[in-house]
Formats: structure tokens, C-alpha cells, sequence
């Protein structure tokens, strides 16, 4: 699909004539936040929701202030990135954990070292974000989160600017097929994601250049990635209408791919990134003119990631002492990977599973509760 989004589009609806501004995907630890744990702060009109979302920038709480009924779908966004990370990651010495709870995702941010910068320089003194493949993984998968939020809200009738899809009528249904039903408004999702999440790095005004630019040009990348994916996944999905189900209509819809989808795409994406580094031009390129350049689908980094063997709070590396290896995995999940070489502990716990499943007419499945003694092993 193509995607076509002028500048300084204004939303129409309930706020009408109101420039949305840029602004970014803030304090993910605030965005995070459970609603239900907080339910006065996403009350339309509540100021307290504005001015406790930390790390605000002046356009983003302009945004808040405009669409509060938003923010509780951009939060619920941001865990759906956070636990998709964590399960795509399970198996890998990084597993999306954090060091802290000061964000969401803790630590990441400052993953990877300062490679392809003058380590003489001032910029080099003071601790940056970094710019590893695990930090793109992440700000792609915040920004599908808030994509594929926001579009089911706006079908679920949660949002005053928004409804069902308008997407128009795909060329290649048949003719006898309704196109209408109430689909997921991705391109709404879309929009509204570009301008929150890209707005903190386009709000920014660094030296052509430098090092904090060169981060800046890879976020929007992977912000871009993030977003497409959830674009681009979304499907055609139809109903049957007839006598006895015999399917002499149907009716069809836009619909987002399962998140799972987006999230396996997107780790393809993160074992495919392209390494980049900034040109005397100010722009990114890649460092291997070998391969295909990167598209807006793609992942870009430009810092290598560290082993995460060992516990590193400056890096934000937890180590892998005490994770579960498989034994007889020679993939990374596997204890001589996993476990770097330093050796693994066995011990035996009791597993609790149900079997014998029967069905019972009707309608119920019953099943026992069996336990055996299963070995596990635990990187030292």
C-alpha cells in the first residue's frame, strides 16, 4: 500500500480546524501506565493527565491537551510493543528486560558504544543514547503499538476524530462482493502515530552531523519501520451472508494483521537491520555498499550491540546469569550460548500441566491436573 500523508494536515471531526503539532512518544513508563490503576487521569478533560505524563515535550502536551481521549490508546499501545519485545526476545541473551524502572524499557536506550564517532570530541563525554539494533527493535515496535492502537480505537468508536476505515475499495475484489462493514482506520492510525512519535526527534535542532543527528535521522528511520509494518500487514477480511451459510454474499473489511505478525516481521527486520554511519553530508549511509540499501520497511543502527553476557548497568546489559538454557538447543536459547560459555547448574522442579482432556456432552471439556519431575538448567 501507498501512503500518502501531506505536512500540516489538519484532523477533521470533533476538533476541526486544530493543527495536530509533531510531538514524540515521551516517558514510555507514563504511557505505559495501567489506566485501570489510574482511571482519573483518562477522564476527558482531567488535567491531572497532561501534567503527570512525564517527558513531555511543549508540542506533545499541546497534543494531550487536544486528544486526552487518545493518550490512553497510545499507553495501551506501548505495552503491546513492550510485551511483543519480550516475546520475541525470550530466547535470546537480550530478552527485552531492564536494568531499572525508570522507562518502560529501562536501560535500552543506552545499549552499544560510541563507534564511528571521534572519541576526542565533547559529545563523547557525556552519556548518549545509543544507537544499537536492539535500541531500532525497540522504537519500532513502540511505534506498531501505537499504529495498531489507535486504529482499533477509532473502529471501536473510542475516539471523537475517528471511525472506520474509508479505505478505498481494493481493485481485485470481486464484483458481487460488499466493500463496507466498519474496518480498522489505519490510515488515521498512521497519521496520528507519525506526528506523536516522530515529533520529540523532528523537534530537536542538533549540528548537521554530529552524532546526536545521526541518532536522530535513525530513530525517524526505525519509528517509519515500525509503522509501515503495521500499514502494510493490514488485510482484507470478509464475512459470508446467506441461507444456511451458504455464502451468496459477502460483506469485507480492512482489517490489522494479528500484532504477533507485526512483531515477527519486525524481528525479521531486526536480524536483516542495516549498519549505518553519517556521511560528510550530514545523511546516513550504509557502511556495506554490498548490499540493497535500506527501504522505510527496514531497520537501521549504527552502534554494535554488546555480548549482554555479563551484568553491565552502564550499557544496561543484564547478563545471563541465572536464565533458563535448553540443553539440547544449539540455537541461542541453548546453554552453551546462552550461558557464554561459563558453564550451567541442573536441578529438578515439579512441572503442573492438565491432561487426559475428555468432552463431555454438552458442552464442556474436563481434564486432570498431572505433575512430573522435569530437569532444568540455569546459566551460572
Amino acid at each position: 500500500m501507498d501512503v500518502t500523508v501531506k505536512k500540516g494536515q489538519r484532523k477533521r471531526g470533533g476538533k476541526e480546524g486544530v493543527e495536530i503539532e509533531c510531538v514524540f512518544l515521551g516517558s514510555r513508563q507514563s504511557l505505559a501506565m495501567n489506566p485501570f490503576q489510574r482511571p482519573e487521569m483518562y477522564i476527558i478533560g482531567a488535567q491531572p493527565l497532561c501534567s503527570q505524563l512525564t517527558g513531555l515535550s511543549q508540542g506533545q502536551r499541546k497534543l494531550c491537551q487536544l486528544y486526552q481521549d487518545h493518550m490512553v490508546y497510545i499507553g495501551e499501545g506501548a505495552k503491546t510493543g513492550i510485551k511483543e519485545c519480550q516475546y520475541q526476545f525470550r530466547q535470546r541473551r537480550w530478552n527485552c528486560s531492564t536494568v531499572d524502572n525508570t522507562s518502560v524499557f529501562g536501560r535500552v536506550m543506552q545499549i552499544g558504544t560510541l563507534s564511528h564517532v571521534n572519541q576526542t570530541d565533547a559529545v563523547s563525554k557525556y552519556n548518549l543514547d545509543s544507537c544499537s539494533r536492539e535500541t531500532a527493535f525497540t522504537y519500532g515496535i513502540s511505534a506498531a503499538g501505537v499504529v495498531h492502537a489507535v486504529s482499533r480505537a477509532c473502529r471501536e468508536g473510542e475516539l471523537s476524530t475517528c471511525g472506520c476505515s474509508r479505505a478505498a475499495r481494493p481493485r481485485d475484489l470481486p464484483r458481487d462482493w460488499l466493500w463496507g462493514g466498519c474496518g480498522d482506520n489505519v490510515n488515521y492510525g498512521y497519521r496520528f502515530a507519525r506526528e506523536f512519535v516522530d515529533a520529540r526527534e523532528r523537534e530537536k535542532n542538533y549540528p548537521r552531523g554530529s552524532i546526536e543527528h545521526a541518532r536522530m535521522l535513525m530513530n525517524l528511520q526505525n519509528n517509519e519501520a515500525g509503522r509501515m509494518a503495521v500499514y502494510n500487514l493490514a488485510n482484507v477480511a470478509c464475512k459470508c451472508h446467506g441461507v444456511s451459510g451458504s455464502c451468496s454474499l459477502k460483506t469485507c473489511w480492512l482489517q490489522l494483521a494479528d500484532f504477533r505478525r507485526v512483531g515477527e516481521f519486525l524481528k525479521e527486520k531486526y536480524d536483516s537491520a542495516a549498519a549505518m554511519r553519517m556521511n560528510r553530508r550530514g545523511k546516513l549511509e550504509q557502511v556495506n555498499n554490498r548490499f540493497n540499501p535500506p527501504t522505510t520497511d527496514d531497520l537501521v543502527y549504527i552502534d554494535p550491540s554488546p555480548d549482554y553476557c555479563l551484568r553491565n548497568e552502564t550499557t544496561g546489559s543484564l547478563g545471563t546469569q541465572g536464565r533458563l538454557c535448553n540443553k539440547t538447543s544449539e540455537g541461542m536459547d541453548g546453554c552453551e550460548l546462552m550461558c557464554c560459555g561459563r558453564g550451567y547448574d541442573q536441578f529438578k522442579t515439579y512441572k503442573h500441566e492438565r491432561c487426559h482432556c475428555k468432552f463431555h456432552w454438552c458442552c464442556y471439556v474436563k481434564c486432570k491436573r498431572c505433575t512430573s519431575l522435569v530437569d532444568q538448567f540455569v546459566c551460572k
